[in-house]
């Protein structure tokens, strides 16, 4: 015979089952859809703006729309992956005075809660880790949803020399300041 407490243990456990379920479907952890997302970086050189893309990345992202100061984002990019659309100045971005690929492949964007701006604006205080140097970064983005992709898109502004990327050679001709627009998309039900 089942007790009256196995019984509504058992019930109140499938309801919490339930419950954590619908949760994790609204704020579940989905990985970045790279071949729709983009990380651009724009900076000038002699009073010329100068367009490279992260080919390779990755990272995951939690966000429910209705509790975004609980969400969380990981992004990882491959510092070799910057392409200029010249095999000569990709081959000298990765060198010891730039990115410094060989001892940093990698740059770390984290990021854990969004606050909200309205009109689906938010941002997003986090890291970034570069060249070994990890700072306080904070980025505004706009979220979208559409054809099953959620969208995180903006753009933020570092300063170049703030992780020692460029030598003193270059100071003058390639200015201080590089503008980073992201677009990452994620899949969604």
């Amino acid at each position: 015979m089942v007790s009256p407490f196995s019984f509504h243990r058992a019930r109140w456990g499938a309801a919490l089952g339930v419950l954590l379920t619908a949760l994790s479907l609204q704020a579940s952890t989905t990985a970045v859809v790279s071949g729709r997302s983009e990380v651009v970086a724009t900076f000038k050189q002699m009073g010329v703006s100068v367009e490279g893309r992260f080919q390779r990345f990755e990272g995951d992202i939690r966000f429910d729309p209705a509790a975004p100061e609980a969400a969380s984002a990981m992004l990882v990019i491959d510092t070799a992956s910057f392409d200029l659309g010249l095999p000569d100045y990709n081959a000298e971005v990765r060198k010891p005075e730039w990115f410094d690929s060989a001892a940093h492949p990698q740059a770390r964007f984290s990021a854990d809660g969004l606050k909200p701006l309205g009109d689906q604006r938010f941002r997003a205080d986090g890291t970034l880790t570069l060249k070994g140097k990890t700072t306080p970064l904070s980025a505004d983005l706009t979220v979208t949803e559409g054809d099953g992709y959620r969208r995180f898109e903006g753009e933020v502004t570092i300063d170049r020399t703030h992780y020692g990327i460029g030598d003193d050679a270059w100071d003058g001709v390639v200015d201080d300041a590089v503008r980073v627009h992201f677009r990452i998309a994620q899949a969604f039900d």
